[in-house]
């Protein structure tokens, strides 16, 4: 009765061994696969295929959902073509991944300060910047100032230079100016 129930559990561990052991070839045929994947997408980028370029990283992202590459690489180009909201979808992704990645952080924070930017330029404009959005406002400016230790997000030019004034020169005196034609005495107009 003990080998009725030894032999199926037995034939089980085999069966799941073998599904946990990864073959080293394997991994390294991965490696290059990912590798093939992010050539062809440099290749479609390169070509101004920008789209394609895309699909075959979102292909390369759903056959190896641990690697941060293609996200990175989507994120990047999403930023170049102004889509920030997106860019900054696909740097989570990556960051989810990798979570000290800076470039993803990077990418996730400047693209949210465009967006932010966008919005209160478009909120100011309507003059719709009042109360609670602009006090936030101003308090996320203040920890911007911090964080990049600038006194000003923005800088306003270059203060003005000082113009220079030139004084006219004082006419001579009439006395010691006749003094010298005639007598050549500089002296005698002190007389």
């Amino acid at each position: 009765m003990n080998v009725k129930r030894l032999m199926p559990g037995l034939v089980c561990v085999a069966f799941l061994s073998a599904c946990a052991t990864t073959d080293p070839s394997t991994t390294a045929r991965s490696h290059a696969t990912m590798q093939d994947s992010m050539t062809a997408a440099e290749a479609a980028i390169k070509a101004g295929k920008t789209e394609s370029a895309m699909e075959i990283l979102r292909g390369a992202a759903k056959s190896h959902p641990a690697d941060k590459t293609p996200w990175i690489r989507m994120a990047q180009l999403r930023y170049d073509a102004d889509d920030y909201g997106q860019a900054i979808v696909l740097a989570q992704e990556a960051i989810q991944r990798d979570g000290d990645d800076t470039l993803g952080h990077s990418i996730a924070a400047v693209s949210g300060l465009r967006v932010a930017s966008k919005a209160l330029a478009d909120l100011t404009r309507k003059n719709n910047l009042s109360g609670t959005i602009r006090s936030e406002a101003q308090d996320l400016a203040k920890l911007l100032r911090t964080s990049l230790g600038e006194e000003t997000l923005i800088p306003g030019g270059r203060p003005a230079r000082p113009v220079a004034t030139v004084k006219p020169a004082k006419p001579a005196q009439g006395p010691a100016a006749g003094a010298r034609k005639q007598g050549g005495d500089p002296f005698g107009s002190l007389q």
